[in-house]
């Protein structure tokens, strides 16, 4: 696999999971549908677990074409990008979803950002 089709499958990949797998975590990330849901406080804090998971999700499947191309043999360099981008991919949503601090086109090219940035450096520190 080129190094180029990697960076175009990384891209492929955000678009899958930021739009078509997303579902129900779309909504269940934003503090407020949690506060539509209902009034007991045991749930305040839940849309936290629900933006993890996305994030977490979305960072696996920007990382896949990554893993393939190494033959699923990932060092460290590769979970250290892997959670650097689930942690950023998190504070992004949340300043979207619930802070709204920053709108879906904001949004979308930090995170197309993210994904060349890593695309990048796997090519740099030479891990492709």
């Amino acid at each position: 696999m080129s190094w180029i089709f990697v960076l175009f499958l990384m891209l492929f990949c955000h678009i899958i999971d930021d739009y078509y797998l997303q579902g129900l975590l779309a909504q269940m990330k934003q503090k407020a549908w949690w506060d539509k849901q209902t009034e007991n406080s045991l749930y305040k804090n839940d849309y936290k677990m629900a933006l993890t998971i996305h994030s977490i999700s979305w960072a696996f499947m920007i990382m896949l074409p990554l893993a393939a191309k190494l033959q699923f043999d990932c060092g460290l360099v590769y979970v250290y990008l892997l959670l650097g981008n689930a942690t950023v991919h998190g504070i992004v949503d949340d300043l979207k979803a619930n802070k709204l601090k920053i709108n879906l086109v904001q949004d979308q090219m930090i995170h197309i950002i993210q994904v060349f940035v890593t695309w990048v450096l796997t090519r740099i520190t030479g891990i492709l």
